[in-house]
C-alpha cells in the first residue's frame, strides 16, 4: 500500500507575529513545529504501513526550512519525504494550496491512501485535505477517528460527527483527514533519527509538478485575507454572588450596560 501523509511546518502558536502589510505570519526567525493534527495522520499512515506492507511518503509544501519537519516525519516512521518549495508558492490560499499538492500526488504516481490532519492550527480552516480529494477526484471521508478495516478495495472508516460518528466505506484510492481520537502518536526511536539524518528529501519546483504559475501564489488565490491581527488579551471577569435571584437580576443589568442584551 502507498501512502501519502500531508504536513505542515507551522509557527509555534506560543510566538505568532504578524506582518501587518502583507497579513500573514510572519515564520522567519520563529519556532516552528510539525501542525499537531498532522502527527496523527502521520501516525495512522505509519501503523497502517507496519499491518499492510508499503510504504509511507510525507509531502509537505513550504519554504526550504520545512525540510526540518519531514526529516522529523523520518524518524517518526515515513519511508520517503518530497518537498514542494517555490517562490511562486507564497501567499498562497487553502485552493492554491491543494491544488499545488495534488499536483505533487500526481507526480509520485500510483497511491492508495492519502491522509492529512483535520487541520493547521495556523488557519483553522480544514479545507487543504478535501480540496486534494476534489482535485484529485478522488473520495473522501473527513473527521476520521477510526479506520474499521481496509480489504477488496474498500477502506471502512468511523467519521466523528457532534451527536457521534458515522460508519462511511469508500473505494480506494480515497483521502482521509484524521482527528486526534484516532491514536496516540510516537515518539521517535534513535534508529529513527539516524534515518531521518541520512534521508534524501527530494525537493520540487512549481515547474516540476507541472503547476500553473497563475493558479498558485498571492495572483493565483481567489481568497483575500482583508485583516488579520492578535487578539487582545481577555481582561478579568466579574465575579457575582448572593441569592440566585440576585445574582441573575445583576447579571442582566451588566448586559444590557453592555449593550449585550
Amino acid at each position: 500500500m502507498i501512502i501519502v501523509v500531508c504536513i505542515k511546518q507551522v509557527p509555534d502558536t506560543n510566538n505568532v507575529r504578524i506582518n501587518p502589510e502583507t497579513k500573514t505570519l510572519i515564520r522567519e526567525g520563529v519556532e516552528s513545529i510539525i501542525n499537531p493534527f498532522d502527527c496523527y495522520a502521520l501516525e495512522e499512515g505509519v501503523r497502517l504501513k507496519e499491518r499492510l506492507g508499503g510504504k509511507v511518503i510525507v509531502l509537505t509544501m513550504g519554504p526550504p526550512q520545512a525540510e526540518s519537519a519531514l526529516r522529523e516525519a523520518i524518524s517518526l516512521g515515513a519511508d520517503e519525504a518530497v518537498l514542494l518549495s517555490d517562490r511562486a508558492f507564497a501567499g498562497s490560499d487553502t485552493l492554491a494550496t491543494s491544488y499545488a499538492l495534488a499536483q505533487a500526488i500526481r507526480k509520485l504516481g500510483h497511491v492508495d491512501l492519502i491522509i492529512c490532519g483535520k487541520q493547521a492550527i495556523d488557519g483553522d480552516t480544514a479545507q487543504v485535505g478535501p480540496g486534494i480529494a476534489v482535485h484529485l477526484g478522488l473520495p473522501q471521508i473527513t473527521y476520521v477517528r477510526k479506520i474499521e478495516a481496509i480489504e477488496n478495495g474498500i477502506i471502512r472508516a468511523e467519521r466523528l460527527n457532534e451527536e457521534g460518528y458515522d460508519v462511511l466505506e469508500v473505494s480506494l484510492p480515497a483521502m482521509l483527514t484524521v482527528v486526534k481520537e484516532i491514536n496516540q502518536p510516537r515518539i521517535a526511536s534513535l534508529k529513527g533519527k539516524m534515518a531521518a539524518k541520512k534521508a534524501v528529501v527530494l525537493t520540487w519546483k512549481a515547474a516540476d509538478v507541472g503547476v500553473d504559475p497563475a493558479l498558485v501564489g498571492l495572483e493565483g488565490s481567489p481568497t483575500l485575507v482583508v485583516e488579520i491581527f492578535t487578539p487582545p488579551p481577555r481582561k478579568g471577569g466579574k465575579m457575582i454572588t448572593g441569592e440566585p435571584a440576585d445574582i441573575a437580576g445583576e447579571a442582566i443589568r451588566d448586559m444590557r450596560a453592555m449593550g449585550i442584551v
